[in-house]
């Protein structure tokens, strides 16, 4: 199996990923909490439209190595920049998917965008999800208390319930199967417990609005306007008002995981958004 090593803070920790087609490549950042395969009708996808498609399992997830920590955002933006390093990559287009679109925004402050063509946020957490004076959109803290204290005492109940209001369910049984549920639950109750419960505390609390100019390619920006698990309001509404180059699709009745819901629509918003000169 594909694997790098990235040394941070004297510790190796390995990366496993995915290398498929040829052309300018295309880096898959996978969400919360799952791993690469959340991307496998979008993998096709790109490298059928002739790029080379590059997803990789964030540390703590899938088959990457689960170091106690090292889950804030610049250590697992360290991860995505040692993959564009070690494969000596150039014009990188960056998808980040809900947490990922955090290694997204954090890779552009801390590497800059010189290796980079354009990137994308698919209902991503960007830039915040905690409510706040000036954030009052955004989750109660009492309800993202309540998400850790959940992962604490019984984590693979909450994750079974929380795929369906990943994809809302009840709304879309017609293209989101119950072996669909039981997979996305058998990959996420795999991850390391740790990671899951220290990755979640990055994307609940780290404020990326300073950042969000320092997103200077061009960025894609999509979003169902019925997300349950990041509401546009606080995220993609104003990722479109702080990112100074961006495209914002708004998918109808789109849930969380439009990236199967709505695979053929984000599929061609993507292919479309890389092929533009």
């Amino acid at each position: 199996m594909p694997f790098l090593t990235n040394e941070t803070d004297s510790q190796l920790v390995d990366i496993y990923f995915k290398d498929y087609g040829s052309g300018q490549p295309v880096i898959l950042i996978h969400g919360w909490p799952l791993s690469h395969q959340a991307w496998e009708q979008q993998i096709w996808a790109v490298v059928e439209a002739g790029y080379r498609c590059i997803a990789y399992d964030r540390r703590g997830f899938g088959n990457s190595d689960a170091p106690w920590d090292g889950y804030d955002y610049s250590t697992l933006a360290s991860d995505v920049h040692e993959i564009i390093e070690q494969l000596d990559l150039e014009d990188v287009i960056l998808v980040g998917f809900s947490m990922g679109g955090g290694e997204v925004v954090r890779y552009c402050t801390d590497y800059g965008t010189d290796t980079l063509s354009k990137v994308a946020l698919v209902s991503s957490i960007i830039p915040l999800v905690a409510q706040k004076e000036d954030n009052p959109n955004g989750v109660p803290q009492k309800d993202l208390d309540g998400i850790i204290k959940a992962l604490q005492e019984d984590r693979v109940g909450f994750l079974k319930d929380f795929h369906k209001n990943f994809y809302n369910y009840e709304d879309h049984k017609d293209t989101i199967s119950e072996a669909q549920l039981h997979y996305d639950w058998s990959i996420a109750s795999h991850a390391s417990p740790r990671a899951t419960i220290q990755a979640a505390k990055s994307w609940a609390e780290t404020d990326f609005r300073p950042e969000l100019k320092n997103v200077t390619v061009p960025c894609l920006i999509v979003h169902g306007d019925a997300d349950n698990i990041v509401p546009k309001a606080t995220s993609a509404d104003q990722a479109a008002e702080g990112i100074p180059n961006n495209r914002y699709e708004v998918l109808s009745n789109g849930p969380h995981g439009l990236n199967l819901t709505h695979k053929h629509e984000l599929n061609t918003l993507l292919i479309d958004f890389f092929n533009e000169s």
